[in-house]
């Protein structure tokens, strides 16, 4: 009776794995929880007989890793694009945009500044992220925006902007970049950032990231 229960419990997980990755914005994500729920399938149906459940999910498996496997080999065109403090684009992104931002940092407001560091990455030429900081005395910038639309957080575009184009912050004299925690799950794109809890703020709620 018990190994029956463990057989329907394995098939119930699978289920919700299933039902899960159809809830995931991110293609990334959706294929990974996929092929796990399909690993899962494949075996509950061999536990329990049903050949053709087995075959179906281990095809779907190999299908999900195959597409994981061709996004992370696919060559991508990263680019950034500044724009004026002011311009309507930026504008009607930010209200489209509005509810998805706030998730990560919800006491964000945009006040337009001229002095505003605005620049649009490009994936692929698609306007994929945004980033909005402020540049203070001593080389220090202040993150008040960085965004990443729904569909493209596999943390490329982060690693594009932190690591790839360091370089670009250096030439503007930027060498400390400061932001806000935000929400947990903002925190922890931070810290695979390679941004750490600012020692200067007894908080915590502060990170940053020396340009090397």
């Amino acid at each position: 009776m018990q190994l029956k229960w463990i057989v329907e419990l394995i098939g119930y997980a699978a289920s919700a794995l299933i039902a899960v990755s159809l809830l995931m914005k991110s293609i990334v994500r959706l294929r990974l929880i996929n092929l796990a729920g399909a690993v899962v399938f494949a075996a509950y149906g061999l536990l329990i007989g049903a050949y053709p459940i087995a075959i179906i999910n281990a095809i779907i498996a190999v299908i999900d890793a195959y597409a994981l496997y061709n996004i992370q080999a696919a060559r991508e065109h990263f680019t950034l694009l500044e724009t004026q403090h002011d311009s309507e684009y930026l504008q009607q992104f930010l209200k489209f945009h509005d509810r998805e931002i706030r998730r990560f940092l919800p006491d964000f407001t945009y006040l337009p500044a001229e002095q505003a560091l605005v620049f649009f990455i490009l994936r692929d030429m698609v306007p994929a992220g945004l980033f909005i900081g402020h540049q203070q005395p001593g080389g220090t910038l202040w993150v008040s925006l960085d965004f990443v639309i729904p569909g493209y957080r596999d943390f490329k575009i982060g690693q594009f902007l932190y690591r790839q184009k360091s370089q670009y912050f250096k030439d503007k004299g930027i060498r400390r970049i400061l932001s806000a925690s935000g929400t947990p799950a903002h925190a922890r794109y931070l810290r695979r950032m390679g941004f750490a809890p600012d020692p200067t703020d007894p908080t915590g709620l502060l990170y940053s990231r020396v340009i090397d």
